[in-house]
């Protein structure tokens, strides 16, 4: 009999992809709302900043949480989905755009951001899965591969292991915001990125995100406002994306560039990281 034929390729390269079910939501909210285990690095106007440091990995766990007045959970969850309207708020962005539909819960699509000058920009193609759960509302994403979105020339592809939001409603017009996130940037940063990130990036972003709430309902009004598909699957018209063309990204596979010896004095930040 024939030999049987060996892969040439590393064991465990190929990884399928898996759409979360409830046990992925129940075991994020879980994480966003336990303190066990996590470290406040940052209290300050109402937005609180936790860390945690993996102990089978070297990238970060960081956690936050905002409390927004006069905005319903509902609100926050819309902005969180509406890429039309990031455009108008996330100015770290540099693009963002959906690639395609994976079930009535569960997209792929890409993300871009700004990193403070001489760093190169980062950018991400991940899964996204939602799920409204009585007066919760949870978004989680990671990093996933596919086929038509390769890495791209100047960019670096960052992976995100667990990226997610919960939202909770405290009452008729009041809501608390959770943002968890676990990303792998793909380089070897400088200590003062990482700190930066929790001490100005990270509350900077939950401020934005509570004041771009505020303004939403009036924006909507003028903008397509019976239009959200992540509320109403008949009107996603995304071409449709099969799991098996999708394979998980691991971070191995990609370039891993050193930017450790990044001075802070040359680096040029963006207006926005000011607290």
């Amino acid at each position: 009999p024939e030999p049987p034929s060996r892969s040439t390729e590393p064991q465990n390269l190929w990884m399928p992809v898996r759409i979360p079910d409830d046990s992925d939501f129940s075991s994020f909210k879980d994480q966003c709302l336990s303190p066990d285990g996590w470290s406040s690095r940052y209290h300050k106007g109402g937005v609180t900043v936790w860390c945690r440091e993996q102990d089978s990995s070297s990238v970060q766990k960081i956690k936050m949480r905002i409390v927004c007045k006069d905005v319903t959970a509902e609100t926050l969850y819309d902005v969180l989905h509406d890429t039309s309207y990031r455009k108008k708020w996330d100015t770290n962005m540099i693009d963002t755009y959906d690639i395609g539909r994976l079930t009535v819960n569960a997209d792929v699509g890409y993300y871009s951001w700004k990193c403070p000058t001489p760093l190169k920009n980062r950018d991400f193609v991940t899964m996204r899965s939602w799920l409204p759960l009585g007066s919760d509302y949870m978004i989680i994403n990671y990093s996933v591969k596919h086929p038509q979105h390769p890495p791209k020339k100047d960019y670096v592809r960052a992976v995100s292991l667990l990226t997610g939001y919960l939202i909770q409603s405290n009452s008729a017009a009041s809501a608390t915001l959770y943002y968890l996130t676990q990303v792998d940037p793909r380089g070897s940063l400088p200590k003062w990125v990482v700190n930066r990130v929790s001490q100005f990036v990270a509350p900077k972003a939950m401020r934005k995100i509570y004041k771009a709430s505020l303004k939403y309902p009036e924006w909507k009004r003028k903008h397509d406002p019976t239009l959200k598909p992540w509320m109403y699957p008949e009107q996603n018209t995304l071409p449709s994306v099969s799991p098996a063309d999708l394979t998980l990204q691991r971070a191995d596979s990609l370039e891993n560039i050193d930017e450790s010896g990044v001075s802070e004095e040359k680096a040029q930040h963006s207006d926005d990281e000011e607290t």
